[in-house]
């Protein structure tokens, strides 16, 4: 069997100013990317719509102009939520290759299958799309990322298996049981169809090296590992998974994450136990299970930064500290404060951890309101 390998995942990628997602540190980038090079891996992860659209183009200038076409894969996504009929697929299609400056992807992926956003994929007749993409040489491999329950994944398989070669999917020790996510099942159900796995939030979008002082002193107790080790080794460790991607956003975490992979050693099933144990603990003090993708973010038409509410909201509870109410007002004054939501609903669909934004937010709108 294959040992899975580190991918770099360029949606978190450093940035100059950490209100402007486009504000990408070039000089970082270009730093950790050749980082990455030097330690044997090649694996890039982007999307159309990372950093603002400037994903793509940040990526051309740190590794397309520096490294010859061969030694690097490069896997995008097509924006589902942008589909409007067939036509939108080449037209996407083109734009992404040209931003990379690229003839091929290694991986083209459909964006953020869900119930929402299928019947875009299948009234654009994207799975058809990315069989002929395949055909002519535009992509070696095809598939989805799926953001969504175990049902409508076998659904999926059972329509389209012929054409997905790839699955990234959503996979960590914290959602392997959970019922919301179904990593497990969704695991089970890729390796049931023999359909090649790559992982997403490994580290739950960094939550889950962000812990209690509980937490982290029963880490240090079972071993030397970091948080972040453990969980990058918990998701590479699970059968048919070829890529684990991170979202690394400064070169101190593309070195830690490189000396993971660079050894990897599998966790044992002692291991496992304990993990599925620290999920648990970890549960008990995250109030929103938030990945801070911020896909939310598109969509909202009052401006709230969402994801900046749930952490505050999440550090408030653990911790308690003025300095959270003066950060919530601060977002809140720039931005939208919570209580603006109007509930309309667009960011429930797009959600990649299915939570009820709009209920959630009135929790954070009454914890800052006091």
């Amino acid at each position: 069997m294959t040992q899975a390998t580190l991918g770099f995942g360029a949606m978190r990628l450093p940035q100059t100013d950490d209100n402007d997602p486009s504000s990408i540190d070039m000089e970082e980038f270009t730093r950790m990317v050749d980082y990455f090079m030097e330690q044997g891996f090649n694996y890039f992860d982007t999307s159309y719509a990372y950093h603002e659209e400037t994903s793509e183009g940040a990526l051309k200038k740190a590794l397309v102009e520096r490294y010859p076409r061969k030694s690097y894969q490069i896997a995008n996504k097509i924006p589902t939520w942008l589909l409007k009929d067939s036509k939108d697929n080449d037209k996407l299609v083109d734009i992404m290759l040209e931003r990379l400056g690229i003839e091929y992807f290694d991986v083209l992926l459909i964006h953020n299958i869900n119930k929402a956003l299928l019947p875009k994929a299948e009234n654009a007749n994207s799975f058809e799309y990315i069989k002929r993409a395949k055909e002519e040489g535009k992509a070696l491999k095809v598939g989805i990322s799926f953001h969504e329950k175990e049902e409508l994944l076998e659904e999926v398989f059972e329509k389209y298996g012929d054409v997905i070669d790839v699955a990234l999917i959503q996979l960590n020790f914290m959602d392997w049981t959970d019922q919301r996510i179904q990593s497990k099942k969704i695991h089970k159900l890729c390796v049931k169809y023999g359909v090649e796995i790559q992982v997403m939030e490994p580290i739950k979008g960094g939550t889950l090296a962000s812990v209690s002082e509980n937490v982290k002193k029963q880490f240090m107790d079972y071993s030397d590992n970091s948080i972040a080790d453990w969980a990058l080794r918990f998701a590479g460790s699970q059968e048919n998974v070829t890529v684990v991607l991170s979202g690394m956003s400064n070169l101190q975490q593309m070195k830690e994450n490189c000396e993971t992979f660079k050894d990897f050693e599998k966790i044992t099933a002692q291991d496992h136990k304990f993990l599925m144990k620290m999920a648990r603990e970890i549960k008990k003090t995250f109030a929103i299970e938030c990945s801070f993708c911020n896909y939310c973010l598109k969509d909202c038409e009052m401006n709230i930064p969402i994801p900046d509410m749930f952490n505050l909201y999440n550090s408030e509870k653990l911790y308690h500290l003025p300095s959270n109410v003066d950060l919530y007002n601060t977002a809140a004054n720039v931005y939208a404060p919570a209580s603006a939501c109007s509930e309309c609903g667009t960011c429930v669909e797009i959600c990649t951890q299915q939570l009820d934004i709009p209920a959630l937010l009135k929790d954070v709108a009454e914890l800052f309101g006091r």
